[in-house]
């Protein structure tokens, strides 16, 4: 029991280590997405002195340092919640009414300093704090949900990063509060033998999660980009606007498809729906509500199509026989072989190869 007790307390020493180092580097390092690099700071931050309970229990010893470090867990999902919208969102920025997220961090350290952590208190406490957790991660979904909708409707190149770095940390939240579930039915059950083995799992999940955090802000430094928080779903536009009519719709049908036809736009991995709308002389609004709601395709589908229908030419081509797929791929503007090859798949019902070896 004891070597459990030391193992825990090492891991729980290599976490918070862990944390603060990332955390100093999220502050100093130099990029254009200061905003949500810190809050990912802070946010570990928070969550590192939370973890100081693995470490010593000693903060007991200071009343109001043990009433900080309990009531500061009412700060992480706050804090995860804003930098979510940071990182979707270039433009997003802290307002005076965001203070209101730390409402409930506030209300328990005042009642738990007049209650002397009473166990009245605490149950109420454990109690909000699980309804907070729930209001939170369904927030972030929503948030998460909202993103992907807008990304697929202005955005031609598959790069979901960091919808997918967002989603990930989000689930591997609730796999690790799902332990934190289960310890605390067992600390009030006659399982409590059974706490220690949680407290060990629930270290080395943090543990490994931490680590996962390190390598993805070294391997993955593009995951702080975003997108307007300005843009919205147009099925939210064609809501509100229901009495307006595009003006005049077949005309800029006709325009866009001889601008993607003559031009081949497409073949720009970096293109959105502003970029063509500038090029077609389209307004914005419009062409959006053409793409995404007439012609019932999200801006990413349309432009791969033509992509794919590109692709395939060129490996119908005798003349390119000698060319790589690779190759091939970033003629036609993709940037990736995954989105390449999945994209290929989902119109054709082959690979690239087979289409190729299927037409010579």
């Amino acid at each position: 029991m004891e070597n459990k007790i030391e193992f825990i307390e090492t891991i729980g020493k290599i976490v918070v280590f862990i944390m603060i180092l990332l955390s100093v580097f999220l502050f100093t390092v130099k990029t254009k997405s200061k905003l949500s690099n810190r809050l990912f700071a802070i946010y570990l931050l928070v969550i590192a002195f939370d973890l100081i309970g693995l470490i010593t229990n000693k903060t007991i010893d200071y009343p109001n340092l043990h009433i900080l470090k309990i009531s500061s867990s009412l700060l992480q999902l706050p804090l995860f919640y804003l930098y979510v919208l940071s990182a979707c969102y270039s433009n997003f920025k802290i307002k005076k009414t965001h203070i209101l997220h730390s409402f409930l961090f506030l209300i328990f350290v005042f009642l738990f300093k007049i209650t002397a952590l009473s166990d009245q208190s605490l149950l109420f406490y454990e109690v909000i704090g699980e309804l907070q957790y729930v209001i939170y991660i369904i927030a972030v979904f929503i948030v998460l949900k909202k993103y992907k909708t807008i990304y697929l409707e202005n955005y031609s190149n598959a790069n979901y990063a960091v919808y997918k770095w967002l989603f990930q940390i989000t689930i591997l939240s609730c796999v690790a509060h799902t332990f934190v579930l289960i310890r605390w039915y067992l600390s009030n059950s006659e399982f409590q033998e059974y706490v220690l083995n949680i407290n060990l799992l629930i270290s080395l999940s943090v543990l490994l999660i931490t680590v996962f955090f390190v390598l993805k802000a070294l391997y993955q430094p593009e995951l702080f980009t975003g997108i307007n928080i300005n843009l919205k779903p147009i099925k939210s536009v064609i809501e509100k606007e229901v009495t307006k009519t595009i003006t005049p719709k077949n005309e800029y049908l006709k325009i866009l498809t001889l601008f993607m036809e003559k031009e081949k736009p497409y073949l720009n991995f970096e293109l959105t729906l502003q970029k063509l709308a500038f090029q077609t002389n389209i307004p914005e609004r419009e062409l959006s509500i053409l793409i995404n709601h007439h012609l019932k395709k999200h801006f990413f589908d349309f432009i791969n199509e033509y992509r794919i229908n590109y692709a395939k030419v060129l490996l119908k081509n005798p003349d390119k026989k000698e060319v790589t797929i690779l190759e091939i791929l970033y003629q036609v503007g993709f940037n990736s072989k995954s989105s390449f090859y999945t994209a290929f798949k989902k119109m054709t019902n082959q690979t690239p190869t087979a289409y190729r070896n299927s037409v010579h």
